[in-house]
Formats: structure tokens, sequence, C-alpha cells
């Protein structure tokens, strides 16, 4: 099995069975303690740290006196906006006593389908993680309804993950990892350590809904493996009911480990490269072709013709001046305002647009060279 400490960037999940104790409906301090000392040390070592966690609305229900058992839509909601604030300042809290600092980020269904409210969220956590802050992320549930949440965090982890390139998903669960039955009511079920690849006999052996306080299940987390290692990020299911929870990962300890083919930056290339339709182009000149080449972002002043009918975030096609398409990439501004900002210096962006937008026309995280990556169906 890898190495935790191997991986750059990591998206732990934490149910809200695991971060508040049913009965007094309080936080288990104790282990959120145990739990942040792992993260720490992730931390430490240089290791970008993420965590989607569960919580708000059973925090909150404590707060406001609402009784145990399902809750209408309108008191959720309630609840949930009670009980982020004290969600986010336990996370940050604990943190804090280790020197890192949490952001929270609250999301929705759709932030992470629309491709411009995606890109902004994507944007917020990567320069989060820059300044080595831990981003705390969270279903908005103070907004969201049926028809636009997840109503489970395990695919939101995934997506999250997806989203900021985390080469490791960690979804600390009720159970220590998928076995071949459902454990609770088959005592022959055995522990599966390793998935290769997700077949329709993975899909079969998940069961049903965990506990009262978690939405989730082991069909969902075997979704969210689905979405992580198409994306190119290794996926982990093990029990949160130890101290320490990550250290026991790290020592060998049960759990089930999901492979993927690839990794988070070659996915997401193979992604732009062929499986997004273009909406427009860019014509740049010869020093912009060769900047490219070299690894670099493409900025507007290599940019000398603009296009199409584009929306930020579209891929477009990057030509060369023989007209031949060189790249292609995500673009960073509308086609209104990239013909605007065509030629000129980045530093000149705000005084042309009005507002401070990115440097870059196509960032090189966003850009993949024509043939330098094989697209689905290409032997």
């Amino acid at each position: 099995m890898p190495s935790l400490s191997s991986f750059r960037r990591i998206t732990i999940k934490v149910g809200s069975s695991l971060l508040v104790d049913h009965d007094a409906q309080d936080v288990r301090r104790n282990w959120l303690s145990a739990l942040v000392s792992d993260l720490a040390n992730l931390h430490r070592g240089g290791a970008d740290i993420l965590v989607v966690s569960s919580g708000a609305i059973a925090l909150g229900r404590s707060v406001l006196g609402l009784p145990k058992g399902a809750l209408k839509l309108e008191d959720s909601q309630a609840a949930a906006a009670v009980g982020q604030i004290a969600l986010a300042r336990i996370w940050a809290e604990t943190l804090h006593q280790h020197g890192i600092v949490a952001g929270q980020i609250l999301v929705t269904l759709g932030d992470t389908e629309e491709r411009r409210r995606y890109l902004n969220a994507r944007a917020t956590i990567g320069r989060l993680l820059d300044m080595r802050a831990v981003p705390v992320i969270n279903e908005n549930d103070t907004v969201a309804t049926s028809e636009i949440r997840y109503g489970d965090n395990d695919r939101l982890a995934a997506r999250v993950a997806a989203m900021a390139g985390s080469d490791l998903l960690i979804l600390l669960s009720d159970v220590d990892g998928l076995y071949t039955a459902p454990p609770a009511d088959n005592r022959d079920a055995k522990l599966i350590p390793v998935v290769e690849r997700i077949t329709p006999e993975i899909e079969a052996m998940a069961g049903g809904a965990g506990s009262e306080l978690s939405r989730g299940g082991m069909r969902t987390k075997i979704e969210a493996a689905k979405i992580a290692t198409q994306s190119g990020t290794r996926m982990v299911i093990a029990s949160g009911h130890v101290e320490h929870p990550l250290r026991v990962i790290a020592d060998g300890g049960r759990c089930t480990w999901f492979a993927t083919p690839s990794n988070p930056t070659r996915a997401r290339k193979t992604w732009i490269a062929g499986a997004l339709e273009t909406r427009g182009s860019v014509i740049i000149d010869a020093g912009a072709v060769a900047a490219l080449k070299r690894g670099k972002s493409l900025l507007p002043a290599g940019v000398k013709r603009v296009d199409g009918a584009f929306a930020r975030g579209d891929a477009i096609a990057v030509r060369g001046p023989d007209g031949n398409e060189v790249a292609r990439g995500l673009s960073a501004y509308d086609a209104d305002d990239a013909i605007k900002i065509a030629g000129k210096s980045s530093a000149d962006i705000m005084s042309i647009l009005g507002f401070g937008g990115r440097t870059e026309m196509i960032h090189r995280d966003d850009l993949v060279l024509a043939g330098s990556v094989r697209t689905e169906g290409e032997n």
C-alpha cells in the first residue's frame, strides 16, 4: 500500500456520526483532536489538506432544541444556519492548536456542476491551499433544496477532491472498508483490501444506509469512488471509530484502497483535450507558442486575435500564426473581455476591464498542448 506521506494533496471526509456524539449531541472533542493531530503531521510534511465535514445540522438541532428524527426542510435549513457557525468554530479552534488556519467553504450541487461557479470554487480552494490554510467544506444546507443538493457528503467529497486535484481521498466511515457483503448481516463477509477497478460485482457488494446521523452508506461510497478514480484520485474507505484514524491507515490498518489508472493532472488534461467541445479560438504569436511549449501559461500579450462566443471556463482552441492548433484550454475570460485585453500586458487588465481578473488568458493547469495527451479511445 502507498504511504500517506507520498501524497501531495489529500481530501478527508468526516461524517456527522463520527464528529457528533449521538447522545450528547455535541462534538467528540477528544476524537477530533486526535484526527487533527494526524492531519497536522501530514500538513507539516508538506501535504495540502482539505476537509469535507458534516455535522452542521446535527449541532444546530441541539442548540435549537429540535426533536430527534426527521426534520422538515425549513427546520433543517435553520439548524444548518446555526450549526455551520459552531462547526466552523470547532474546526478553526482545533486546527489553530497546531498553528494551522482554517477557511470555510459552503457549496451546493450546482457549484460543482455549473462551469463558472465550479471555477470560482476551484480558484478559492487553490488560493487557500497556496497560503497553507485548510479549507473546511460542507454542503450549503441553508439554501440547498432536494433538487439542488447532494444529500450525502461522500459524493460531495469526491467532487471536491476532483475539483482541487487531490491525489488521495479518505472517507472516514462507520465501517473499516468494503466487504464482500454487509458485515452487519453476514458474519462470513470478508474485507476487500484493494479494488483495482469498480465492476458491477463490486457495486453489488454495497449495502444500504449507515447510522442515524449519516445520510450516506456503502452505496454512496462506491459512487464517490467512481467520481474520484475517474478523476485520477485514489480513494480509501477506513473506520473513523478509532483514535488517530489516519495513523491507523498509515500503519497498515484495515481499510479498502481504490486504485486509479491515472493521476489528477493527466485526467484533467485528458478531459480538456478530448471530452470538451471548443467554443472559440485564439490566434497567438510565435513567442507565445514557444512559451507554451516550455510549459508556460498563455498571457494576453501573446494573443493576436479572438474568435467565437465563449464564456469563462469554456474550452477554446489555441492556434499559432499559421492557423494550426497548438493547444487547447479553458479560458479565464469571456470572449468580449478576451478581445479587450488581447495583445495587452497583464498589468493593464484592471484599467481595461475595471476589475482584476487572472493574469493569464489560459492558466497552464487548464491547458494541454496538441498531441501531448491521448484522448479516450486512442490506442
